[in-house]
């Protein structure tokens, strides 16, 4: 009896992707009775902010109105217990991550707790900057994870909000709508971004002494997670030439990881990655002097782990 109870719990460690090492901030959450979803960067990756709650037609009864029940971390434990909310017929639901992005990484990017007996559909769309909406892809209610690579999503743009608009399959239940829990980013991600002029004088990829005092004040942040991939993007203007403004652009992101590792130190669980762009990715126009100064910058991304993308090319 031992014996088999022991094989299946190994069974299911194997099936839920328990195969790569787990350190670190990351943690997993129970979607049913069986399985459970991974969050590289653990309690941070959910929503945590409501824009607005549109109720829909018919509405839920009141119970199921408290709208500050889809944010932070998935706590549902049974349909009587009103910890979600329900949308109505056609309702949405807006919402923002404040500590945090998400982006189109490699495997599924969103999960919306959906949950109550009844699976129902909804539309999802996200936005960088709460007025510019995209599509993102639909759930079908339930399981309800979110691929942005489907919907034609860029790997590079970081967003910060969500919404969700119930389709109208089911209406006649007293949670009528779909009912949310949660909605987590598998992907996510914390961007920072700092002025090149802060950081280094004209031309130069020294730190400035007071450049240091500007990249420690971003440990509270960046250890908010203690298991995480650093990328490091330089950027400068058009002023020179391509191949010099390339060659500082990557001295400077060499500057700010060397800077970043004496920050965390060796027995940090941090990877380092860097990637200079030079002039080839401006913010604004270099048609001004303000819009250069825009354009001189180091952006710093956390990202999840490498291990955790090794372990989806072994499922």
């Amino acid at each position: 009896m031992l014996r088999t109870v022991l094989l299946l719990f190994i069974m299911l460690f194997i099936s839920e992707g328990f195969l790569f090492a787990q350190k670190g901030t990351g943690k997993r959450y129970r979607i049913d009775r069986y399985e459970s979803i991974y969050l590289p960067l653990g309690k941070i990756s959910f929503a945590d902010k409501l824009i607005e709650y549109k109720v829909g037609a018919p509405a839920p009864i009141q119970k199921y109105r408290d709208s500050i029940q889809c944010l932070h971390e998935p706590n549902y434990k049974n349909y009587q217990t009103p910890n979600f909310i329900s949308l109505g017929c056609g309702g949405s639901l807006t919402v923002e991550f404040t500590d945090n992005g998400f982006m189109n990484l490699p495997g599924d990017d969103l999960y919306l707790f959906e949950v109550g007996p009844s699976k129902e559909p909804a539309k999802v769309e996200i936005s960088q900057n709460g007025n510019d909406w995209i599509y993102a892809g639909k759930i079908a209610g339930g399981k309800s994870s979110i691929d942005l690579s489907k919907a034609g999503i860029d790997d590079e743009t970081v967003f910060y909000f969500l919404r969700i608009t119930d389709l109208k399959d089911l209406c006649k239940s007293k949670s009528a709508g779909a009912d949310i829990d949660a909605i987590g980013a598998i992907n996510s991600v914390i961007k920072l971004t700092i002025n090149a002029d802060v950081l280094f004088d004209v031309a130069k990829f020294d730190l400035k002494e007071s450049a240091k005092q500007s990249l420690d004040s971003l440990k509270t942040s960046i250890e908010k997670i203690d298991k995480a991939t650093i990328l490091i993007q330089g950027h400068t203007d058009s002023d020179g030439d391509e191949v010099s403004n390339m060659t500082l652009s990557e001295k400077r992101c060499i500057s700010v990881k060397e800077r970043l590792r004496e920050i965390f130190g060796d027995e940090s669980l941090y990877e380092f990655e860097i990637k200079p762009y030079g002039e080839d990715k401006p913010r604004f126009p270099n048609d001004s002097e303000e819009n250069k100064q825009q354009n001189r910058r180091v952006e710093i991304t956390v990202l999840p782990p490498k291990d955790y993308y090794d372990s989806l090319k072994k499922t």
